[in-house]
């Protein structure tokens, strides 16, 4: 690839590196970074500096993850001085299924730490960054919430809830055999008890939000992920288009309340947004969005044309922590080298071990970036004996993000411990890996 004018900058570990950058980005009021992979230590690393820079530089008052909201909620107490956890890694305890290290891992742990101190170093009157989960996976663990809540505020209204609930106690906290049993017509449905209890919990939000808002606004979330992950399982045996599409409408859904309710806060609340790239790049540029799938980076951009950023990543070669399978141990893989024609081999033959590629400077872009080509998506599994089938589908670059931080080689991402998977829900990337 040849280096045409200012689009390409070299990366070279300076603190100036993403000055360009922010000041491209940190106006916007969604700024979306993504990852290649959900095991490698630099676009976690990367995308943290960035995101840190967005948070003390341009006021960014919130980070919101592909995890689930009852999980990071746990996180966010404790970074704003809240909860029970005495620590950063005890906050993170909640990330306990697999891929437990998508997010107990040395990089996060450092960033959640980091997140504290500089909200414990503000003003009384300033606010203070918050960590929240957008994913829908938590079926049961957010109905525990919601009932938890209940129980404090109303325990008739809990045991109301708890009988609406019960409608699922016949899977063992199994949200996969739910979904066969009723996709199948093998059980009846949920779908009307998810949603009546969180129609009578929104009835009450004058007279329950009285008392303490932000409690009543996680029962609301977590109800309202009840509902939608109910659907999300029911509809994931008939096809990955609409299971997809479900589960990246809940995350958009699920940043719009979360906007909304910060901007009760902090008035225009400005939001990071950590996902892997096929969550995050505008999937209308992809073979995805060829097949009628939809995503996170597509729907932001569609609703804040000229208020969002999308940021990825990729890496030529390396090693990566994935697993082989589901629930299996997490490992050490070597990353092969990007396939001749991806934008991954471009990029290698750029001869740039690191760099920022500023997409919006179409004019003066190389050819071969706009050109389509193959790109590769690592998610929490990774199969490089079977790699073209598995793990490359075809993108146009130019369309799909604003910026690509190219590292040509990089490293597996450090777990905090052996990974001990937690089988009775869903694994946090169900059924993608992404």
């Amino acid at each position: 690839m040849k280096i045409v004018g200012d689009s390409v900058e070299p990366l070279g570990g300076r603190a100036s590196d993403y000055d360009r950058l922010i000041e491209r980005i940190g106006g916007c009021r969604f700024v979306l970074i993504g990852e290649a992979s959900h095991g490698t230590d630099e676009f976690y690393r990367e995308r943290a500096a960035i995101t840190r820079r967005l948070i003390v530089e341009c006021g960014f008052h919130a980070v919101a993850i592909e995890g689930d909201w009852p999980d990071a909620r746990r996180v966010d107490r404790y970074v704003r001085g809240l909860g029970s956890a005495r620590s950063a890694e005890e906050a993170l305890r909640g990330f306990r299924r697999f891929p437990s290290w998508m997010w107990r891992n040395e990089v996060v742990l450092d960033f959640v730490q980091w997140l504290r101190a500089h909200n414990d170093s503000t003003g009384p009157g300033d606010p203070k960054a918050g960590f929240y989960g957008l994913d829908l996976y938590s079926l049961f663990g957010s109905m525990d919430s919601v009932l938890a809540y209940l129980r404090k505020v109303d325990p008739e209204a809990a045991q109301r809830a708890r009988y609406l609930y019960s409608c699922f106690d016949h899977f063992h906290e199994n949200p996969q055999a739910y979904g066969y049993a009723a996709a199948y017509d093998l059980e009846r449905s949920c779908e009307q008890s998810a949603l009546k209890l969180l129609e009578r919990l929104r009835a009450r939000e004058a007279e329950l939000a009285l008392a303490d808002g932000d409690d009543f606004f996680d029962a609301e979330m977590n109800a309202r992920l009840v509902k939608n992950a109910e659907e999300y399982y029911r509809t994931m045996f008939h096809g990955r288009v609409s299971s997809w599409n479900l589960r990246d409408q809940h995350m958009l859904e699920t940043l719009m309340e979360l906007a909304s309710h910060l901007d009760e806060r902090h008035g225009d609340a400005r939001i990071v947004v950590w996902a892997h790239n096929s969550h995050l790049g505008d999937a209308r540029a992809t073979e995805m969005g060829d097949m009628g799938e939809w995503n996170l980076g597509q729907l932001v951009r569609e609703r804040y044309p000229d208020d969002c950023a999308n940021v990825g990543f990729s890496t030529y070669s390396g090693t990566v922590t994935c697993a082989d399978d589901w629930d299996e141990p997490s490992q050490v893989k070597r990353v092969r080298p990007g396939l001749a024609q991806s934008y991954e081999a471009v990029f290698h033959d750029a001869g740039m071990p690191r760099f920022l590629l500023h997409i919006d400077r179409t004019r003066e872009l190389p050819p071969e970036v706009l050109t389509p080509r193959l790109q590769r998506a690592i998610g929490v599994i990774y199969r490089p004996e079977t790699e073209r089938q598995s793990h490359y589908f075809e993108a146009r670059l130019a369309e799909q993000f604003d910026a690509m931080i190219h590292i040509d080689e990089t490293h597996a991402l450090k777990p905090l411990e052996p990974v001990s998977e937690r089988p009775e829900e869903a694994p946090e990337t169900f059924p993608t890996g992404m």
